[in-house]
């Protein structure tokens, strides 16, 4: 009885503005009075994967909520929650949901939570966007899942081509044409930004090198800036990945791991099979059919900063570290 109570509470709306103005709308799950404000009660955000609405984590934060931490979910700009009347001319860039989207998010949590620790779970360039906050040093702990920035040769090598076909190819013509990405009419994802279908199709081996030309162009004292503040990230981090996942190969999620240079990383990859499972995929880790065996290894790493004793797959040794 009191599990149904706890997963009945619906979250509040919240809605924030990031330092351009620009609006961020999501969710959050709190607990009153007595347990508000206490430093053994964490606050964690959620970064929703590119393109994919924050309600899609909505049973999977229900579920942290019911085991001790209050959370918030929101969607970056231009998408879901988030998204103006009009996605046409709109700009916005993956850079923009990191150093301005999450930034909002993460000072939120730190007014609206005093005294109670941060910790992130990253869904895909969630990940990515974890580490492009000013305010990254804040977060205390980081679980990811398939985190990576979308190196084209890094996918998976028997659907590259497809993969290249479709993101590196007719998603850019696509928002040339529209002025952004029809996605959803064409089922892949939500409707997406001219600038961030750009960020993904023209991503290279080292990201900062991706916004060195463009419509989001830096120059190269802001690129370093952008490397620095991985590097300021202290949380020990644990990188999920899934042995079916196109996007989400070793060499990816070592990529962007070799970024966090401050952190103790542990990258734990499963097997499908190792739960059970015929397929898990990029996406259906957050799936509540997965509460009792996958869920329950961010939950452990969230309370201790450490792999339950009976967590499935393997950790794979992290090769980057040697270069």
């Amino acid at each position: 009885m009191q599990e149904r109570q706890t997963r009945a509470i619906e979250p509040e709306p919240v809605a924030l503005a990031a330092a351009d103005g620009c609006p961020i709308n999501g969710f959050v799950w709190r607990r009153r009075a007595p347990d508000a404000g206490r430093a053994d009660r964490p606050v964690v955000i959620v970064n929703a994967a590119t393109s994919v609405r924050c309600r899609y984590y909505f049973r999977f934060a229900a579920f942290l909520f019911e085991h001790g931490h209050d959370v918030v979910v929101y969607d970056y700009r231009g998408i879901g929650e988030s998204r103006p009347s009009t996605l046409r001319g709109f700009r916005a860039s993956w850079l923009d949901w990191g150093r301005l989207d999450f930034e909002a998010v993460l000072q939120y949590a730190a007014r609206e939570f005093a005294g109670q620790p941060i910790d992130v779970v990253a869904h895909s360039i969630g990940g990515f966007v974890a580490g492009l906050a000013p305010s990254s040093a804040r977060i205390r702990r980081i679980v990811t899942m398939g985190a990576q920035y979308a190196y084209s040769r890094d996918y998976a090598p028997e659907r590259r081509r497809a993969m290249l076909w479709r993101w590196h190819l007719l998603m850019p013509v696509l928002a040339a044409l529209c002025g952004y990405v029809p996605a959803k009419r064409l089922g892949w994802m939500e409707d997406t930004p001219k600038g961030v279908a750009l960020s993904w199709c023209r991503s290279r081996a080292r990201f900062e090198d991706t916004f060195g030309r463009g419509p989001f162009a830096l120059d190269e004292a802001e690129r370093a800036r952008l490397v620095e503040r991985f590097a300021a990230v202290r949380a020990p981090l644990l990188a999920i990945s899934v042995t079916d996942d196109e996007f989400g190969t070793v060499p990816a999620i070592e990529r962007l791991l070799a970024y966090f240079t401050g952190s103790a990383v542990t990258h734990l990859r499963i097997a499908p099979e190792q739960i059970g499972e015929a397929v898990i995929g990029h996406f259906a880790f957050f799936h509540s059919r997965f509460e009792d065996t996958l869920w329950q290894i961010p939950l452990g790493w969230l309370k201790s900063a450490a792999l339950p004793e009976d967590a499935p797959g393997s950790v794979v040794l992290p090769s980057w570290r040697a270069r």
